[in-house]
């Protein structure tokens, strides 16, 4: 898959081609369907498959400071597009000037002058250019003087965890912050990761008998509430799974939230400065302070034994 970052960066003989826009935070089942559609239409037309995004998050630059968490960054949305057949991926820099766009102007500047859009693929809330004035209606006016259609996706309504509101990154976010991890991955059709540098803690961990892995995460990450999660942890090579503690370790009077993944079972790991990765597969229990060592101790022989048994049913579900 080619990656482009600007419209400068686009080969000066790019032909006709499918084309969708948006954050795609995620890359979830909702997406997956939209990218999907624009993959199936460009094979049928034999042109190629474009997925336009932005960087950074519109909402920051609109608004400052509110920038939302994120559930993938650039470069897992970038790997999670090609498993999914798409061609090229154009990240847009979203500068203040950028946002100032017009929507017919977008159109003009991105969709026709540089990607010579055949066809458009969107969901039915896809909003662009200044003050996200344009709409797909809008889009698909458009379409008619520039030489494109427009097909609209309808998105996918999410199960139980989710109260059957629309696949979405705000309602997959809302999930993963308040530790509903399990309803998250149903949104996002795998369980949410969370990617870090392996950095020195207390070590606390390792003389109480469960070495963690210390993540300095990537910034704006989505991390799921304070609690002990299973999953696994991505390092060196191999997935392992892994019991996962968020928050501020409140045993010790700690106040900086910290995201530790231990690989059960797993003896003389050493990943110190390496980058990693955590999937959640489902909560445990919350965050708690014990009374006594021993107590607290107890509590992680079960945290450990209880995410054993969470992946061994999760693994026994997928053979």
């Amino acid at each position: 898959m080619q990656c482009w970052r600007g419209l400068e960066d686009i080969p000066e003989d790019w032909g006709r081609s499918v084309v969708t826009i948006g954050s795609y935070d995620g890359v979830h089942r909702g997406h997956q369907l939209i990218i999907g559609l624009a993959v199936e239409r460009a094979r049928e037309l034999g042109v190629p498959s474009v997925v336009v995004t932005f960087d950074p998050h519109p909402s920051e630059v609109v608004r400052p400071g509110s920038h939302p968490p994120l559930l993938a960054p650039h470069h897992r949305r970038a790997a999670l597009m090609a498993e999914l057949g798409v061609d090229a991926l154009l990240i847009l820099p979203f500068t203040s000037e950028f946002s100032k766009l017009s929507p017919a102007d977008f159109v003009v500047k991105v969709l026709v002058d540089k990607l010579h859009a055949r066809t458009v693929v969107e969901g039915p809330n896809f909003r662009f250019g200044h003050k996200a004035a344009g709409d797909v209606d809008f889009l698909t006016e458009l379409g008619r003087t520039y030489d494109y259609r427009v097909e609209v996706v309808d998105l996918y309504v999410s199960g139980e965890a989710g109260g059957g509101e629309a696949f979405s990154s705000t309602l997959a976010r809302r999930l993963i912050a308040e530790g509903e991890v399990a309803g998250a991955a149903e949104i996002l059709g795998r369980p949410h990761q969370v990617e870090g540098i392996v950095v020195r803690g207390a070590q606390r961990g390792r003389e109480l008998g469960y070495p963690t892995a210390n993540m300095e995460t990537l910034p704006h990450s989505a991390i799921p509430a304070d609690g002990v999660y299973a999953g696994w942890l991505h390092a060196d090579g191999e997935v392992m799974p892994a019991a996962i503690s968020v928050g501020t370790n409140p045993q010790f009077d700690g106040v900086d939230r910290t995201v530790e993944a231990y690989a059960i079972d797993r003896v003389g790991l050493e990943l110190y400065g390496q980058q990693v990765a955590v999937d959640f597969l489902a909560f445990v229990r919350g965050q708690a302070k014990f009374e006594s060592l021993e107590q607290l101790l107890e509590a992680m022989a079960g945290d450990v034994k209880r995410c054993r048994e969470l992946i061994a049913e999760h693994d026994a579900a997928q053979a």
